[in-house]
């Protein structure tokens, strides 16, 4: 999860379905800092600009005070502690700190044993600290090498186009099929994140573009647009494409853990 900011419904709705199935959730956050939610996410009557009506109910809006204002997202697992940073070429000691380095990958390939499945929140806090986080890559990384299931929300998919092995530093989800925030769910203005006094306008980058892209002429990104629910899976990825999509996206990942599913939505 990200720490400027998640989408509430986008955290509420996969973990009502985890908990619903008795799974345990642990959350991650890039420094370990409590991850609090968007406050459009929290209110019923807010207009999402590009759809002209309100994307949260009063239930649902309820759900992510209740959640947002608990116990369960105050100590998050801080993966700068958790996953390695590669080192710098110009380092003084490169040679020796890029050794400490894959030592440290494979340590992070022992230490997800325990995990079944994660799951990358989305909301606009995501474009700050996890698209481009080379942390949160290895830990994408390590779950597919590991062959577990991965899933991804709204902006937080552009963490699956980014994460790159560093020899052929071709997309992992290069072939597959994804979903994600489409160009006309984008809004021209009010990218906002939590803790900083700014408004981006329109998001810095049109994160369907850089799907279509990242998925290659082999693989294909879907948008669905005017559709009412876009989940695609394309195992081992799961992508959901916005709020609406959170409890299927969850749904779906349940799917893939219990009942062997390896294709939905296309």
């Amino acid at each position: 999860m990200s720490e400027f900011g998640y989408w509430g419904e986008e955290l509420v709705g996969p973990l009502g379905v985890f908990d619903r199935q008795g799974y345990e959730s642990v959350i991650a956050t890039p420094r370990g800092r409590r991850p609090h939610a968007l406050p459009p996410s929290m209110d019923a009557a807010y207009l999402d600009p590009p759809l002209g009506r309100s994307v949260t109910t009063e239930e649902m809006a309820r759900l992510v005070r209740e959640v947002d204002e608990s116990d369960r997202l105050v100590k998050p697992l801080d993966i700068s502690a958790w996953a390695p940073e590669r080192p710098y070429m110009s380092a003084p000691g490169y040679l020796r700190d890029l050794e400490a380095y894959h030592r440290a990958l494979t340590e992070l390939q022992r230490s997800i044993a325990e995990y079944d499945a994660m799951l990358i929140v989305g909301g606009s806090g995501p474009i700050a600290d996890l698209a481009n986080n080379e942390r949160v890559h290895a830990l994408i990384l390590a779950f597919l090498e590991a062959g577990k299931p991965i899933g991804a929300e709204c902006y937080g998919v552009a963490c699956l186009a980014f994460a790159r092995d560093w020899d052929g530093r071709k997309s992992i989800i290069w072939g597959k099929h994804v979903t994600g925030h489409c160009k006309e769910y984008d809004y021209k203005d009010g990218t906002g994140f939590l803790g900083v006094d700014f408004n981006m306008g329109p998001p810095p980058y049109p994160l369907e573009y850089i799907l279509r892209d990242a998925t290659g002429p082999e693989g294909r990104y879907h948008g669905n647009v005017g559709h009412p629910i876009s989940v695609i899976v394309d195992y081992p990825f799961i992508t959901g494409r916005s709020t609406p999509d959170s409890i299927t996206t969850g749904e779906k990942m349940v799917a893939v853990l219990e009942n062997g599913l390896r294709r939905y939505g296309w």
